[in-house]
């Protein structure tokens, strides 16, 4: 599994007993040796469609001086929608990802967000307000400016579905 997934022995089992944080880039390779989906990474939202502010499921999406929330509910398959608050510098990591979905939206509420494409030679920076809609199949990585962000990631189809290109 180590060697599939291009980590150490050892840090697959640090991050297995959570004394290692991943790249999101890691995380997605760790999903696809299991042929998982990615969202299944996540803890269930309670049962029902509305989820309360004080409800919001944290999850571990990978990254560094991040926390994430889950604002779909679990089972959501036509879209998943992802909250998160990044400290100053904090981000996806250096390893560029690519995300099994279709289409993935971008809207940052607070701060500023440097998008990093690796076939692109400038990143796409966003600023309070601004919004991006990209291929999440394009290798890509973000990193938040020097006040941090606060960003909502609006992905379909959600993270739970069948792997891209699977058939139904």
């Amino acid at each position: 599994m180590a060697t599939a997934a291009a980590v150490t022995k050892g840090f697959l089992s640090r991050l297995e007993r959570d004394q290692a944080n991943a790249s999101v880039a890691v995380l997605v390779r760790i999903c696809e040796v299991l042929e998982l989906p990615v969202g299944a990474l996540f803890e269930p939202a309670p049962a029902g469609q509305v989820l309360r502010r004080v409800d919001y499921p944290l999850i571990g999406f990978g990254g560094h001086g991040l926390r994430e929330h889950l604002l779909t509910p679990r089972g959501e398959q036509r879209m998943a929608a992802i909250l998160s608050e990044i400290e100053p510098g904090g981000g996806g990591g250096a390893e560029p990802y690519a995300l099994p979905a279709d289409v993935e939206f971008c809207f940052v509420l607070s701060g500023s967000l440097e998008l990093l494409f690796a076939s692109a030679g400038e990143p796409v920076t966003l600023e309070e307000g601004d919004t991006f809609t990209f291929d999440p199949g394009a290798l890509h990585t973000f990193n938040a400016g020097r006040r941090g962000a606060r960003v909502l990631w609006v992905i379909s189809p959600g993270l739970l579905g069948p792997p891209r290109g699977a058939e139904a």
